[in-house]
């Protein structure tokens, strides 16, 4: 790992020196030369700077999901082990409340918190009483009152029907879930499915029987839509899929109807779990950065904790294609 003592040995000053430039110490004295050497080798040889976070207690993690939903997407799980690493190093002080412990476990000295899962509007109300700084992991169910960072799903979407009209592709079809309230447990329209309606309604190729919803997010419920797809008299020629979870079950079941994947069917799906490379063939899905989206939302409540600030903000963090070998 570079030092401050290697770099100021390769400019030829002092460390103290090194130090005050590269903390932009307007009081130290040195040509615009010798500041420029500094920062450039500082890049060369790859130094950074060590930043040294204010400690801040008593934050809490509410991992409030459904066990089997964390079974079948590990989303949830690849969010929880990365946030307690993260904020190690960042110095943040954890406490991990689930389902189980309740809303009555949660100290009311509470400094702040980060909200993984879904909580009823009644838990919402409570929680906004104990705290007023807390920023919640993939869902946003009160933006007027918590920070949030969600993965940027309506994108996903639009790009996976881009790159299979960009292929020329007109039969396209949807494997999805539903979403659902958490207080009626009504189900509501998800929305990868509703940004592959718009996606697919501006390109003219919405095509309503090729689309299939679930309840879930489940293999077995990707299993039995790819069934159910199978029975049609006309199939798509390429399928977005909601998450890789659900691609497993569809690929199963179309590699059991004895189609050929992707000459007939192309498949797209988002998580990039580890096991999608491994897949007969390797899945074709966008990958979702775990680590930035815990990393942006620790941020957000160092900010909101350190500086605090009024205007809640909604972050989406983007994803990133990875191409395999089913489409």
């Amino acid at each position: 790992m570079a030092t401050i003592k290697e770099i100021a040995k390769i400019v030829g000053v002092s460390s103290a020196a090194v130090s005050r430039v590269l903390n932009y110490d307007e009081g130290i004295s040195v040509s615009d030369e010798t500041r420029e050497a500094i920062f450039a080798t500082a890049e060369k040889i790859g130094y950074k700077k060590r930043v040294i976070y204010p400690k801040i207690e008593n934050v809490a993690l509410l991992y409030f999901t459904d066990n089997e939903d964390e079974l079948e997407d590990v989303f949830y799980h690849g969010v929880r082990e990365e946030i307690v690493k993260q904020a190690k190093k960042m110095n943040i002080q954890l406490s991990i409340y689930d389902r189980k412990d309740g809303m009555d476990a949660i100290p009311k000295d509470l400094t702040a918190f980060i909200a993984v899962g879904w909580l009823t509007r009644k838990e919402i109300n409570k929680l906004y009483k104990i705290c007023k700084k807390g920023v919640f992991i993939g869902t946003s169910p009160d933006e007027k009152l918590f920070d949030a960072v969600k993965p940027n799903m309506d994108s996903f979407v639009t790009q996976m029907v881009d790159y299979f009209v960009e292929k020329g592709h007109k039969k396209i079809g949807f494997i999805g879930g539903s979403d659902r309230n958490i207080d009626t447990g009504m189900p509501s329209m998800d929305v990868r499915e509703w940004s592959f309606r718009q996606s697919t309604a501006y390109y003219k190729c919405l095509n309503e029987e090729y689309i299939l919803i679930s309840d879930k997010f489940t293999v077995d419920d990707g299993y039995r839509m790819g069934k159910e797809l199978l029975k049609k008299e006309s199939l798509p020629t390429a399928l977005c899929i909601a998450s890789d979870t659900l691609a497993v079950g569809v690929l199963q079941a179309l590699n059991e109807g004895g189609i050929q994947v992707p000459e007939q069917i192309a498949l797209f799906s988002i998580n990039d779990v580890n096991i999608a490379k491994y897949l007969s063939p390797p899945l074709t899905t966008i990958h979702i950065d775990i680590p930035c989206i815990c990393e942006t939302a620790l941020d957000l409540l160092r900010t909101r904790v350190l500086s605090g600030g009024r205007v809640t903000k909604l972050v989406f963090v983007n994803g990133i294609p990875v191409f395999r070998k089913s489409c």
